[in-house]
């Protein structure tokens, strides 16, 4: 397995932080845009396949389930190959699942959506494992949080486009495709628009497949250079390689506060398309922009902020309160626009929403600074053994699989708001790793691993 080294300082050095850091950047920009697509695909893909809520999230499922399945095969091909013809290889995975939309759209099966789906996030999930420990490793420990909020405002930028766009090619008059204009028709009709609704996928994705094939030559051919490593002491078929990582309590709790934080994050992310639709607010395929707008801001605090002013344990924990606040407004709130909605949106001539879709907008500036924190926290201490524990905090990102699904079938058992009550022990979860979780070193009764 490999170990990430900081770089030593000199100019040289510096001038290789500077030309990883903007690649690196062009990936995050470029896992954003493919993961904050699912915020509106969720919708669109509900009325093309004729689905309930719960059955519309199994994009999600199908997406970050595959960050467990395949966060260790990853760690290994990591360690084979190296991290730059892993960021190469995983770029190239995710162009065979863009491709695979094309045959999924023109047969309207959602099976096929979903192993596109999967089929992306492998390749995803690749250069996850690479590219986070990457940027921990590129300066001091304690400015980590800084770095990686810089590498948030490419990855949560695309996450503000990308929405836009995507109604702006899919959602045009889809007043015509709503269940209304639907349950007019009979069933051969009803299959029939929603075939022509399926084929407004095809051309994207095509023209996503090619760039993210012409992205992967140019990183295998650029000037990003491989990481300095070194062999585990105890090899790859060791403990601390396989199961034995699990000594370092830092790691297991932040793995479980990332497994809550990537729930939370992706149920305020994807499902407020959904939410919006069912209050009926125009233009709901564009509501996830709100919520990544507000990560931008949170982000831009971030690189101002720490460590100059708020240590990464202190915005942590201002973090996971601003989310139990706000989770409770989500849930309590009024579905009308009132005061919340109009002072945070009416100078900018956006139309108001309810004042509970902006708190769930809101939780994107609560969430912003959770993953950047967590990261160098959880990976404080396990020295050679820092590749193994990115492993193990890429799999936590199954949380964005199982927690909207829970939420999609709470959504369908009660009511879409009664559903959001799912986020408040995450929350909890994130406040107490935040507030002491994470000074923990060794468990109880158990010899602090060497």
């Amino acid at each position: 397995m490999q170990q990430l080294k900081p770089n030593p300082s000199s100019s040289d050095s510096t001038r290789a932080v500077v030309v990883g850091m903007l690649f690196v950047g062009l990936l995050f920009f470029i896992l954003g845009f493919v993961t904050w697509l699912n915020g509106s695909l969720v919708p669109f893909l509900k009325i093309v396949c004729g689905l309930n809520n719960f059955q519309a999230l199994w994009v999600t499922f199908a997406f970050y389930i595959a960050y467990t399945v395949m966060a260790m095969p990853s760690a290994v091909v990591l360690g084979k190959i190296g991290y730059k013809k892993g960021m190469t290889l995983g770029l190239a995975i995710m162009g065979a699942g863009a491709l695979l939309f094309i045959p999924a759209a023109q047969s309207t099966h959602y099976e096929l959506f979903l192993a596109a789906l999967f089929t992306l996030a492998s390749g995803m999930t690749l250069m996850q494992t690479a590219i986070n420990p990457y940027i921990v490793c590129l300066g001091a420990r304690e400015s980590a949080a800084m770095r990686i909020s810089i590498m948030g405002l490419f990855n949560k930028g695309a996450g503000v486009v990308v929405p836009l766009v995507f109604s702006s090619l899919m959602l045009a008059d889809i007043d015509s495709f709503s269940h209304t204009a639907l349950a007019t028709l009979d069933d051969a009709g009803r299959d029939a628009m929603r075939a022509v609704l399926a084929q407004r996928l095809i051309f994207p994705y095509a023209c996503m497949a090619a760039a993210l094939f012409v992205i992967t030559a140019f990183i295998h051919f650029s000037s990003l250079r491989e990481i300095p490593a070194e062999t585990d002491g105890e090899g790859d078929s060791g403990p601390l390689a396989r199961s034995g990582v699990l000594q370092f309590p830092q790691l297991v709790l932040g793995a479980l506060a990332l497994f809550g934080y990537v729930g939370v994050e992706v149920i305020a992310g994807d499902t407020i398309g959904l939410y919006g639709h069912e209050l009926n607010v125009a233009n709901f395929g564009v509501l996830t922009s709100y919520t990544m707008l507000c990560m931008v801001l949170g982000y831009l605090i971030g690189v101002v902020a720490i460590p100059r002013y708020l240590s990464q344990q202190h915005a942590l924990v201002l973090s996971a309160l601003a989310g139990l606040l706000l989770t409770v407004g989500v849930a309590t709130g009024s579905s009308h626009s009132s005061g919340l909605s109009q002072a945070l949106l009416g100078w900018s001539g956006v139309p108001p929403v309810p004042d509970t879709v902006m708190c769930l907008a809101l939780l994107g500036l609560a969430n912003a600074m959770v993953w950047p924190a967590i990261w160098p926290l959880a990976l404080q201490g396990l020295g050679r053994h820092t590749a193994s524990g990115s492993a193990v905090l890429v799999m936590a990102i199954s949380g964005g699989a199982v927690l909207p699904l829970l939420y999609g079938r709470l959504s369908d058992l009660a009511n879409p708001r009664a559903g959001y009550w799912l986020m408040l022990p995450c929350y909890a979860l994130i406040l107490w790793y935040a507030a002491g979780g994470h000074k923990i070193r060794h468990w109880r009764g158990a010899a602090t691993p060497q």
